[in-house]
């Protein structure tokens, strides 16, 4: 233990954690709140940034203080040792957040907790010296251990050191350390002569009123914190649901009261909001502050906030009715985002960088996508521009959907059209049962499905609205687009053209401009029209008929592409989409570095659009905090794209509006710096290396022509399938027609000399 920690000292992290961000002291937000005193609320960091680092461990306090608002308070679940120390540790029990089952085998012990059996390592049973060879490790198995075993127990002095704004200190369990000889009430009136406590807080109102008139109220405030509505308060025995409702009772001994979020957005059974209940404005008119805990960007939220945490916040802190006085989180960068930069702004608030948001199959991580519903969404969401994916039916209508083959988007396995299965490899592995078989119709009676993609961690989205809403005719969909005055244009996408004009008799790229035109988008003074495609083929046939944007998909992650290919990409397009790896690659969901691809495309004159951006946490790198919008920034602050296509257009749509983009950037709104968590990992716990992404080279690129229009042929057994075309030479797959490290690492190199 000793060795590994020469390795990686606490010096070398606190150097390396401000070498990660920039820190500005800033805080305008909005001009009034409507929490007690009128201050904007506090952000309040569980164990620091807990979320990423071990709870209480040095590096997430630090790293709390460095990506928070100038006035953050660290928050120290107080335990005692056996020789009386008070340490910071999430639980009385140590084994789920540090190494002590390891280090002190067959130590655990039975003790009544609350009146409950509980088996465990409890702080009780070890002295400080003991407990020095035990390291933290992350106590929620869903976050990263890459940043376990490492870092030592902190004791409350440790924290108060660091000297932080403000200094939270919880005392879950009173009762408990007095039944085993151990006087909190002791130890922290000792403490408060020597460290200045901002707020004491305990479930358990008989310890605050033993110390309420021992403390200064004017430098510590004591609040009490509520427990679930059903569980029982020791000292008066009664449910802490009925204490809500006794606010002058609490009044007497605390300032302020810390509740779960549901006391005010209580949930239904569905995990969708019920009305907010009027606890704050009641809690407030009795002068007691309201602080709320159970902040995490990485659970699941209600689904009313289509998975962003922001939004989850301004629920709390700017809903127009009340406002909370402080929330408790475990990535305390998302909260001090959302006061600092979104709260009190309006939908009209003034762009403050260029950025064109692009809804992905409308707002598809909303309503299923591209029906009408998921398009109304984009647009009230604040979409710049919404997409069509083109598809053609049976019989000729090109219509909006995400994937010709049915199976992935509406109920067809269980439809009456379930027996026209067939196999295309040119089109999909496997089988599918695909629009053109099915005539417009047809398709209309089916129902439609939202899509999934995180189903395996238990993500769903909108359950209730699942297969709602009604797909939309091309015609139908620009006309929706050319009546939304707030829509600068639309984005149609076509694949698989070659293989529907050749084999199924179905002039795609014909249709689309047939309906184009008679929708009156050939007119300059009408929306912008973006053509995308991952085939050269299909943008070259639009080049020559038509002065649409041009926008080709590379669909493959890649590291690099030659100048070659590029010079081949510019003859054809004037904007490229690339996937989020080809600019940030990854190790195990960290972020290894970034590319040269995005300057480069840029150098070429081409614009840049990144995919697919979603607001499900697993979706984001361990470097974005599991918060979509300082993924979205990063890459807008980052590289400087040009576009973002996304299934959740509100959070792109609101990035782009807050407040701190017009000023020198906060700590919470710096982009990530790739490569720099890593820095953080001992080198024990580094994930592997990943293989590099192939380079695009110009046989990638460039395509023969589409084939022409004829006749539709005969139908051909199994679908017309054909043998697949060989692969381009460099391996990269085509479907359709075609045949800041450097500084930290001087960093490490000088201190590791040291």
């Amino acid at each position: 233990m000793c060795n590994l920690r020469s390795f990686f000292t606490p010096l070398l992290a606190v150097l390396l954690l401000q070498s990660l961000v920039v820190v500005v002291s800033a805080q305008g937000s909005a001009s009034t709140w409507q929490t007690l005193t009128g201050n904007p609320p506090l952000v309040i960091a569980r164990g620091g940034f807990s979320g990423l680092f071990p709870d209480s461990s040095s590096v997430a306090f630090q790293f709390a203080t460095l990506t928070s608002l100038p006035d953050v308070v660290l928050w120290c679940d107080v335990q005692l040792t056996k020789d009386g120390v008070g340490i910071c540790a999430p639980d009385l029990r140590l084994d789920n957040s540090t190494s002590i089952a390891q280090v002190m085998k067959n130590k655990d012990k039975l003790y009544l907790v609350n009146g409950i059996p509980t088996q465990g390592w409890f702080t009780v049973d070890f002295t400080l010296n003991e407990l020095s060879l035990v390291s933290l490790a992350q106590g929620i198995y869903s976050r990263s251990e890459r940043f376990d075993n490492t870092y030592p127990i902190q004791t409350v002095e440790d924290v108060a050191n660091l000297k932080p704004p403000g200094l939270w200190l919880n005392i879950q369990h009173d009762a408990f350390f007095t039944q085993h000889n151990l006087s909190m009430r002791i130890y922290v009136l000792s403490l408060s002569r020597r460290v200045v406590i901002n707020h004491l807080s305990s479930p358990e109102a008989g310890f605050l009123r033993s110390i309420v008139k021992r403390f200064n109220l004017n430098i510590t405030k004591l609040v009490f914190r509520f427990l679930e509505p059903n569980v029982i308060e020791p000292s008066t025995n009664e449910t802490y649901g009925s204490l809500s409702k006794n606010f002058t009772f609490i009044k007497t001994f605390a300032s302020g009261i810390l509740i779960p979020k549901s006391y005010i957005w209580p949930l239904d059974a569905s995990n969708y909001l019920q009305p907010q209940t009027s606890i704050v404005s009641d809690a407030h008119k009795a002068g007691l502050e309201v602080f709320v805990s159970d902040f995490y960007n990485d659970a699941q939220l209600s689904y009313n906030y289509s998975y962003d945490p922001v939004t989850e916040y301004l629920s709390f802190v700017d809903n127009g009715d009340f406002s909370v006085d402080g929330v408790l989180s475990d990535f305390p960068v998302t909260p001090s985002a959302t006061i600092d930069c979104f709260s009190g702004l309006g939908k009209n608030a003034t762009p403050q960088v260029n950025l064109s948001v692009i809804s992905k199959n409308g707002a598809s991580g909303d309503y299923p996508g591209c029906t009408d519903l998921a398009y109304q969404k984009a647009i009230l969401d604040g979409a710049d521009v919404i997409d069509c994916p083109v598809q053609i039916s049976k019989d000729g209508i090109p219509f909006c959907l995400g994937s010709i083959n049915l199976y992935d988007s509406t109920t067809v396995a269980q439809s009456i059209y379930s027996n026209r299965e067939q196999n295309i490899p040119q089109i999909k592995a496997g089988s599918g049962i695909f629009t053109f078989s099915l005539t417009w119709s047809e398709i209309q009676n089916l129902i439609p499905v939202i899509s999934n993609p995180y189903s395996k961690y238990e993500l769903l989205r909108n359950p209730k609205f699942k297969n709602s809403g009604k797909f939309l005719t091309l015609s139908d969909f620009l006309a929706l687009a050319k009546n939304t005055s707030s829509l600068s244009g639309v984005l149609i996408s076509i694949e698989n053209a070659a293989y529907l004009i050749e084999k199924e008799g179905l002039p795609i790229t014909d249709k689309v401009l047939e309906v184009l035109s008679l929708a009156g988008y050939d007119d300059p003074t009408s929306k912008k029209v973006m053509i995308e495609s991952t085939n050269s083929s299909v943008l070259m046939k639009f080049r020559d008929e038509s002065n649409y944007e041009l926008v080709y998909r590379i669909e493959e992650d890649i590291q690099d592409a030659e100048d070659a290919a590029l010079k081949d990409i510019k003859d054809f397009a004037s904007s490229v989409v690339i996937s989020k790896a080809s600019v940030f690659p990854e190790s195990s969901s960290f972020l290894s570095g970034v590319t040269n691809v995005v300057p480069k495309l840029q150098s070429h004159g081409l614009s840049v659009y990144v995919e697919t951006f979603s607001n499900e946490f697993v979706s984001q790198a361990w470097d974005f905090f599991s918060d979509s919008t300082v993924e979205i920034n990063s890459y807008v602050m980052g590289v400087n794209i040009s576009g973002v296509i996304t299934e959740f257009p509100l959070t792109s749509a609101r990035y782009k509006r807050n407040r701190c983009l017009g000023k020198e950037l906060p700590s919470y709104m710096s982009p990530a710096q790739p490569g720099g968590l890593m820095q953080l990992i001992s080198p024990f716990a580094l994930p592997p290396a990943e293989p590099p992404n192939p380079v695009l080279t110009a046989p990638d690129v460039v395509e023969g022509p589409l084939p022409s229009h004829t006749a539709s042929p005969p139908p051909v057994p199994g679908g017309g399938a054909t043998a697949v075309p060989p692969g381009a030479p460099n391996g990269l797959p085509k479907i359709g027609a075609c045949i800041f490290l450097p500084n930290l690492a001087m960093l490490i190199t000088i201190l590791l000399l040291l």
